[in-house]
């Protein structure tokens, strides 16, 4: 499913799976009277977007976010057993607004559905119960193995790689607008706070100041080098390619390298 991210100038901003029925025939607006922000299959992104965008253009935000809209209390019944989880919906009927950030609980951890390739996962595997035609299920141990849910789903005990965790840090810097609303120099500014942090806590021989100081630096410089169009993970590779065969020595606490 696609999602379009829609702005009538002077009018509104809103978010549709379906631009000619929704603006076009019950707005009356054709195509050259608007413009699309954004097309996208993730109903998170899109469902910022739209917020972000009608804040950008000085029109109300709404109250909910698109994406909320469809969480009725009825459609989001499910239930978990050691193999399956079972979605209280027949197959055919199975989609996004259904599934969107939905969190299930199985004896391999908490898996939530907060992106458009865990959603397709689930709706491409899932399986159409012989106990009665609106309901379906997928299998819990297929979920765990899946690509999409391998990097972050919510276990008590799982440990991520470094490129895991960066991956996440740009998913909620995503969420939370910092990449449309945000710059470099913003990022500066709050690298600086931290180093503040990261100071007093070294000054105060505070070790859990320490560890929460370098870790937000670290989200810092994540985003910084994001939005300036870089990867983190690039800028440590080059770093350490320079230093690995750099020669020198200690001279009063400090390595100093060889000219």
């Amino acid at each position: 499913m696609t999602y379009y991210v829609y702005h009538i100038p002077g009018v509104k901003v809103g978010c549709t799976t379906n631009l000619e029925r929704r603006v076009t025939k019950q707005q009356g607006y054709n195509s050259g009277e608007y413009e699309v922000l954004l097309e996208t299959k993730d109903i998170t992104e899109a469902s910022t977007k739209e917020q972000v965008s009608q804040l950008k253009f000085g029109y109300k935000k709404d109250l909910k976010l698109y994406k909320n809209l469809f969480k009725k209390r009825a459609m989001k019944k499910h239930s978990s057993s050691p193999a399956t989880t079972t979605f209280k919906i027949s197959k055919s009927d199975l989609n996004a607004a259904f599934l969107a950030d939905l969190e299930v609980k199985t004896q391999y951890g908490n898996f939530k559905f907060d992106s458009s390739d865990k959603i397709d996962w689930v709706i491409s595997n899932a399986v159409s119960s012989q106990f009665g035609p609106s309901t379906c299920y997928i299998y819990n141990k297929a979920m765990l193995e899946a690509g999409p849910f391998q990097k972050n789903f919510i276990a008590k005990e799982k440990v991520y790689s470094h490129q895991d965790q960066f991956e996440l840090i740009r998913e909620w810097a995503k969420d939370k607008g910092i990449y449309e609303q945000g710059d470099v120099k913003t990022q500066l500014i709050k690298l600086y706070e931290e180093s503040g942090e990261l100071s007093q806590a070294i000054l105060k021989n505070d070790k859990d100041g320490i560890i929460d100081a370098i870790g937000d630096s670290v989200v810092v410089l994540t985003n910084l080098a994001k939005l300036a169009g870089v990867r983190i993970e690039d800028c440590i590779s080059t770093a350490y390619d320079e230093i690995s065969n750099r020669t020198g020595r200690m001279i009063n606490g400090t390595f100093v390298k060889d000219e």
